[in-house]
């Protein structure tokens, strides 16, 4: 037999137990608010007129710990996706590198393409869907040609990609090579690396392309990174920018084999940088590397205002 539907009568709230706000922790204070600024104002005036809380707060502890690290001469690694060569962010990053705040990169494969064309060409990034439909998408002759004689060089001087792309990029003299990665890293004698798929390329259509000659040189840059990952696991910090898939995934392995082969305390600081949150670069970078090892943060933004914007905090402090 069915019963009736229980019937509930409203709380009465004469009777609940309440408590003096002077007792409560507030997790928010007046002490912590933004402040207005003039726009004249310095970057690190700027920095600590922002909010304490999330990404604001986030944002000084992530700079702060760069700082650290390098005051300390320990490595500040950035890991990046060829979208932000594309707009136009190579500038920032040398102007780092050459102030030893930024010690070393490593690419996706699409990074040393894009590099070769603006140090050579002075331009970069091609409409695909209109190369798509006609069948031409990444099948300009002289990019497949450069990449050819990069990995030429890898093979013949025995050095990892993306050593043999700056190397190349100055010893031929590349017109706009002021504005090389690749070149500057080099130069100033940083590790650079590159991590390729075979077959996620357009220099993979070409008829130069030597895939046992690329993966040979990538997975040379591979054991670079993990010694680099061998630094960065003793206080160091690496950062993330635009790699949703490739770079995650290959950093995990290299500190694997870093932390295999030498062995003691973790302590390590991690970011990712992008436009939207991907799964692997969370887990990969931002959580798993840093549990019980230290910490791991996420910033969400367009890397050309985000990208400089850490820059210029970077810039604002002194390391000690």
């Amino acid at each position: 037999m069915a019963r009736s539907p229980k019937r509930y009568p409203p709380a009465d709230l004469s009777d609940v137990k309440r408590y003096s706000i002077s007792r409560r922790k507030n997790r928010s204070s007046i002490v912590d608010l933004g402040k207005p600024l003039s726009g004249s104002v310095q970057a690190e005036r700027f920095l600590a007129s922002l909010p304490k809380f999330l990404k604001a707060a986030d944002l000084n502890a992530f700079v702060d710990a760069i700082i650290k690290a390098r005051s300390k001469d320990k490595p500040f690694h950035i890991m990046l996706g060829a979208h932000v060569i594309k707009v136009g962010l190579s500038p920032i990053l040398i102007d780092l590198m050459k102030r030893r705040l930024v010690t070393g990169l490593s690419f996706n494969g699409a990074g040393l393409i894009h590099e070769l064309e603006l140090a050579f060409f002075g331009g970069t990034s091609e409409d695909v869907q209109a190369g798509l439909s006609d069948g031409s998408f990444g099948m300009v002759k002289e990019t497949g040609q450069l990449y050819a004689r990069v990995c030429e060089v890898a093979e013949s001087r025995q050095l990892g990609l993306g050593e043999a792309g700056g190397w190349f990029i100055r010893n031929e003299k590349a017109p706009y090579r002021k504005h090389s990665l690749f070149a500057t890293a080099v130069q100033l004698k940083l590790p650079v690396t590159v991590h390729v798929g075979i077959g996620t390329d357009i220099v993979c259509q070409h008829p130069e392309y030597d895939a046992a000659q690329v993966a040979d040189a990538s997975h040379l840059d591979f054991r670079i990174l993990a010694s680099v990952c061998g630094d960065l696991d003793r206080g160091g910090v690496v950062a993330n920018i635009g790699s949703a898939v490739m770079l995650p995934e290959v950093f995990l392995k290299a500190l694997t084999v870093a932390r295999n082969l030498k062995k003691g305390k973790s302590r390590l600081t991690t970011a990712n940088f992008d436009m939207i949150e991907h799964y692997r670069p969370r887990v990969n970078v931002v959580t798993r590397p840093t549990l019980g090892a230290g910490k791991g943060y996420s910033f969400i933004g367009h890397h050309e205002i985000m990208i400089p914007l850490l820059a210029w905090a970077l810039k604002s402090r002194k390391i000690g």
